[in-house]
């Protein structure tokens, strides 16, 4: 363990920990932009300097370690006037429409110019200003509203291993983007959306969630049923009906990581094709029926077969969506019940 100060209260950290990680996890807030514990250091956003006791320069907190004895100070004169100029330059150069931004609410550029008074931006001249990108049906990009923060970019590299965007051009021209600037669809994007997650800006959009208000909706924790695999999210919930899926980054098995499948297609709870009763067919047509009916029906049946062709005329297969107690309680009841070892499962793993 090493022995430093923040802010005049004497913390210990291990040895090897960052700065902002020490601060944080002694409930010292340092801002920043650019970084994420699940991704590798980066430093571009420059928001996290601090100052160090003996050091000729301000330090970023992100990417310097504690040593033994240090003295760190993270809300001087100094440091929160390099801030106010950081956030001043990325809001000259950034789209002045918080007021309908499907961010509002949520960007973290938006709060860190809050906590620091920036109202307008000072610097006066060209801004940039691309086309939206919006041929994918999941996805919406406003390069004009990237701040270059690379988070995107670190994720789609570090923990998708896709590599669909990166860093291109230099200076006042330089933007995240695709091989040859190309729009972002199928042809060289998986659609995770994990990089609309990391985003702090509204430069990266679900499309699920458009016209919907953070405030508006109610945040419902619960378990993805598209596999076996038990990712946690939140369902947000607007007006008693599912809007969307946001992923918890307190999520034990997942983190902040979901499939396609899970971050988009909560679209079929409330699908006009969904059958929301069970059907039996009768006279060549399926009719509606009753839970117990149904299931009495499935039952009989099985029976039958059973006692009259014997329990291997029967196959189970089970599937991915159930947890693994149920999967296990139906190979038992194939073997045990029905006497077969006729059983699968469709993971197929």
């Amino acid at each position: 363990m090493v022995k430093l100060i923040i802010n005049g209260k004497e913390i210990e950290a291990k040895e090897g920990t960052f700065i902002l990680e020490a601060a944080r996890e002694n409930g010292i807030d340092i801002p920043t932009l650019c970084y994420d514990k699940e991704l590798t250091n980066f430093g571009g956003c420059r928001l996290c300097v601090v100052e160090v006791e003996g050091s000729n320069k301000l330090i970023t907190s992100c990417s310097s370690l504690v040593k033994e004895g240090m003295v760190v100070h993270t809300e001087t004169p100094k440091v929160v006037k390099i801030r106010k100029d950081i956030l001043d330059l990325l809001y000259s150069n950034h789209p002045k429409d918080c007021l309908t931004c499907e961010k509002s609410g949520e960007c973290g550029l938006q709060d860190l110019c809050y906590r620091y008074g920036i109202k307008d931006g000072s610097y006066k001249g060209e801004v940039k200003k691309y086309a939206i990108d919006s041929i994918n049906p999941v996805m919406e990009r406003d390069q004009s509203k990237c701040i270059l923060c690379g988070k995107c970019v670190r994720v789609c590299a570090e923990i998708q291993v896709t590599n669909t965007i990166d860093f291109t051009d230099r200076g006042f021209n330089s933007k995240v983007t695709t091989e040859f600037d190309n729009p972002i669809d199928r042809h060289n994007c998986r659609m995770c959306g994990q990089c609309i997650t990391a985003c702090p800006t509204g430069a990266l959009i679900n499309k699920q969630l458009k016209g919907i208000r953070p405030w508006e909706v109610k945040k419902v924790r619960t378990t993805c049923p598209f596999c076996g695999t038990g990712c946690n999210f939140d369902l947000n919930v607007k007006n008693g009906k599912v809007v969307g899926v946001t992923p918890n980054p307190d999520s034990p098995v997942n983190g902040k990581s979901l499939c396609v499948k899970g971050r988009y297609h909560s679209d079929f709870i409330n699908s006009e094709d969904r059958l929301i009763k069970p059907l039996i067919k009768k006279n060549g047509e399926f009719v509606e029926a009753s839970w117990e009916e149904a299931l009495t029906l499935v039952a009989d049946k099985l029976k039958h077969t059973r006692d009259t062709y014997g329990g291997d005329a029967i196959t189970g297969l089970s599937s991915a969506r159930c947890v693994n107690e149920d999967n296990f309680v139906f190979q038992k009841m194939m073997r045990v019940a029905f006497g077969t070892n006729n059983v699968d499962h469709c993971a197929r793993t």
